[in-house]
């Protein structure tokens, strides 16, 4: 596969953020600590259902305190039509026990410290550093892998091949909000099974052979 030219990837962003100039996250949320419990239950499921679960649950819950005060049960009941609902549960106490205890209750702007947290891997540190702090990190799910394959912007093998031909490539200008560019896309144009290029915005730049204009 192509990579895409250092000319069209500022182009390809430029027009992504013409059309959505402040991108924000589908995942619901209070604070920081609520944050990173959304993306930790957002592994294997969809935000529409995490938001559905975290609805009732953040409305009581929005420190790690509270979690521990909830219990492993009452959480496991909040969030038991996620999927892998008790290891999720199990893993945002123990996140939740950590926090208080070596970080003041307060969640870390620290990739080393939050990948040391249950449950919290690279992708989850990226979106929490992204969303929360401001930090110019590259999170690449299933939809930014597929359009970073799929258009030549960052082709890679494996998801940290992604991740790092992204981060290289990506102007600054537009690092902050591409994470969110690239996961709307995939989820909403760049569709996995029939994309949507008759209506693509970075259709002429993309570099993938199967494209359907008509």
């Amino acid at each position: 596969m192509k990579n895409m030219k250092k000319t069209d990837i500022d182009e390809f962003f430029r027009r992504l953020s013409d059309r959505d100039p402040e991108p924000k996250g589908e995942l619901d949320y209070v604070n920081h600590y609520t944050l990173l419990v959304a993306v930790v239950l957002s592994a294997q499921a969809t935000d529409l259902g995490v938001n559905k679960a975290t609805k009732a649950l953040f409305a009581k819950v929005k420190t790690p305190q509270a979690m521990l005060d909830l219990g492993l049960q009452g959480l496991v009941g909040h969030i038991k039509s996620i999927g892998l609902f008790n290891t999720k549960a199990k893993n945002i106490i123990s996140l939740s026990e950590k926090l208080i205890g070596d970080y003041g209750g307060k969640v870390p702007k620290d990739r080393a410290a939050l990948e040391s947290l249950a449950g919290v891997g690279r992708k989850t540190a990226n979106v929490v550093l992204n969303i929360a702090f401001g930090e110019p990190t590259m999170a690449v799910d299933t939809h930014v892998f597929r359009v970073s394959n799929r258009t030549g912007l960052a082709p890679g093998k494996t998801v940290l091949d992604v991740e790092k031909k992204l981060v290289k490539g990506i102007p600054d200008t537009w690092m902050i909000h591409a994470h969110h560019w690239l996961i709307l896309h995939g989820r909403y144009t760049c569709l996995a099974r029939k994309p949507k290029c008759h209506e693509c915005p970075v259709a002429d730049l993309c570099l993938f052979k199967g494209k359907i204009l008509a």
